[in-house]
């Protein structure tokens, strides 16, 4: 039998149309299996709740800005040292989340740090927290550019929203005067209230000659690194290894 047309008024008022997705097979189910009412019930909700998730799953991801959509189910763990791989697997759980801890991932170029950042964010947008995903530069740009039109207030906020906020690529080259205030002022807002994954190719003792005073960097870095699980990755560049080769 067919959903009638007053059943699927009641479900759209009722903001319960994705039912209308699955009642049909899931009534051919019930009959077929001889279902008891409470089953079948039980079946059309469990259905709902799982639209429902995907549906908040998708638009967190969307929110999150990552640059690709990297998973744990693409990422070759096997190529890093046993300890890594056993720290890594622990991060994904989430702890670090719930304690307000953060990461920091350094390494040379082409060992993964991105794509092992942006899988833990979408690890991180499962478990149901709020990411955001950004390269330091873009970071910097955005924030110089909301001094000019006195934004910077506002814009800021929205660095301080995500519960885990990714910055990538970070420390590529020296700060100038007011991207040291911007990242002394987004870490000393952040510490013990939300975490960061940061990416550097540069280890957190090179970071402190980035900042043009020293006693604001000892400040920031104090309050980061001292919370903070340490990855450092050694490995063959990955980006060499899926390069095409050229056959003569």
């Amino acid at each position: 039998m067919a959903i009638t047309l007053s059943l699927e008024d009641q479900l759209k008022r009722l903001r319960l149309s994705g039912v209308l997705e699955t009642y049909q097979p899931r009534l051919e189910q019930a009959r077929s299996h001889s279902l008891a009412y409470e089953e079948w019930l039980g079946l059309i909700l469990q259905d709902e709740i799982q639209r429902r998730e995907a549906q908040t799953l998708a638009k967190r991801l969307m929110k999150a800005h990552f640059e690709q959509q990297k998973t744990f189910e693409g990422y070759d763990l096997n190529r890093y040292p046993v300890k890594v791989q056993q720290t890594i697997r622990s991060l994904m759980v989430g702890q670090y989340l719930e304690e307000q801890q953060h990461i920091l991932i350094m390494g040379p170029t082409g060992t993964g740090k991105t794509h092992l950042a942006q899988a833990l964010g979408h690890q991180a947008c499962r478990q149901g927290k709020k990411v955001r995903f950004i390269r330091a530069n873009v970071l910097f740009r955005e924030l110089l550019a909301s001094r000019a039109d006195h934004t910077w207030e506002q814009q800021f906020k929205k660095f301080l929203a995500p519960q885990l906020l990714i910055v990538d690529d970070f420390g590529l080259k020296a700060f100038t005067s007011a991207q040291s205030e911007d990242i002394y002022e987004l870490i000393a807002e952040r510490h013990l209230k939300s975490s960061f994954i940061i990416t550097s190719n540069r280890t957190v003792e090179g970071w402190l000659e980035l900042f043009p005073d020293p006693v604001m960097g000892n400040a920031a870095l104090d309050r980061i690194s001292h919370h903070a699980h340490h990855l450092i990755l050694e490995s063959d560049s990955y980006r060499k290894k899926t390069r095409p080769q050229v056959q003569f």
